[in-house]
């Protein structure tokens, strides 16, 4: 994917000295922040929402983790120290709404944090590309995938837990002629074997891994490209097509990557 052209990022303190308020918080995430692969990730959303003037701003150094992986792993003090910082944060800077890359931030924020005073208007960023869509102020040309097969992995925490599975179909679908689904999709989907914490300790007992399991999913569908929308889900598909020696003739994109190659931009 090529990227020439620079963007600046508007972070929201410097935003907040000069008086002004974005509409939005880019909650850009651990794995957006400091994982290789994800940055493009982080760095393709917001290149869409400089292109197409979105009122937002990131955090900066100020962001912190949610919480999300001490809570799933048991550490609920961990947890609330994590959360209610962050909610002191979001309330110094009067945030209301804010647009997440990661399913696992967009859960906690609006599922949980909540219940500690945190109340946001929360959107994943698959949401808001198709809203972007359907309101026709993003415009995709039909087919900039024409030639290549996609499939599409759904994230336990956009999913199960959310009920968030047409709106990333909707986004596919505009860029491709040939989406195809894996036999075990939507509510039946497999997860990618990386939620609930999984991600940082050690396998389990067990004749098959999950990603294992799930990349073979993936791999009956001769697709092209795997979409993804979730750093952890990114992490254990491109593990797997390394697994099974597929990585080169086969991509694992997040959506947004995919809007930004549609686009060029």
């Amino acid at each position: 994917m090529m990227q020439t052209k620079k963007i600046d990022i508007p972070v929201m303190a410097d935003l907040h000295a000069r008086g002004e308020r974005p509409e939005y918080l880019f909650w850009v995430g651990c794995a957006g922040a400091f994982d290789d692969r994800y940055k493009k990730v982080a760095r393709a959303y917001a290149r869409i929402l400089s292109f197409l003037d979105i009122s937002y701003a990131v955090l900066g150094r100020e962001e912190s983790c949610t919480g999300d992986p001490a809570r799933r792993a048991g550490n609920e003090m961990l947890y609330q120290m994590q959360a209610l910082q962050n909610i002191e944060v979001l309330k110094s800077y009067d945030v209301k709404k804010i647009i997440t890359i990661c399913p696992h931030c967009y859960n906690i924020f609006k599922n949980e944090y909540p219940d500690l005073g945190g109340n946001y208007e929360v959107i994943s960023h698959v949401q808001f590309l198709d809203r972007l869509i359907r309101e026709e102020r993003l415009k995709i040309h039909a087919g900039a995938f024409a030639d290549i097969r996609i499939t599409y992995h759904d994230p336990c925490y956009l999913g199960r837990a959310n009920g968030i599975y047409n709106e990333p179909r909707s986004v596919i679908k505009s860029l491709a002629d040939d989406f195809v689904e894996m036999k075990r999709n939507r509510s039946f989907a497999l997860c990618c074997g990386a939620g609930g914490a999984q991600m940082f300790k050690e396998a389990e007992k067990g004749n098959k891994e999950v990603f294992i399991e799930r990349i073979e999913d993936a791999l009956e569908t001769d697709a092209g490209i795997i979409a993804t929308a979730c750093p952890f889900c990114m992490t254990m598909m491109t593990d797997g097509l390394k697994y099974k020696n597929r990585e080169t003739e086969i991509k694992n994109y997040d959506i947004a990557e995919l809007i930004v190659q549609a686009l060029g931009i």
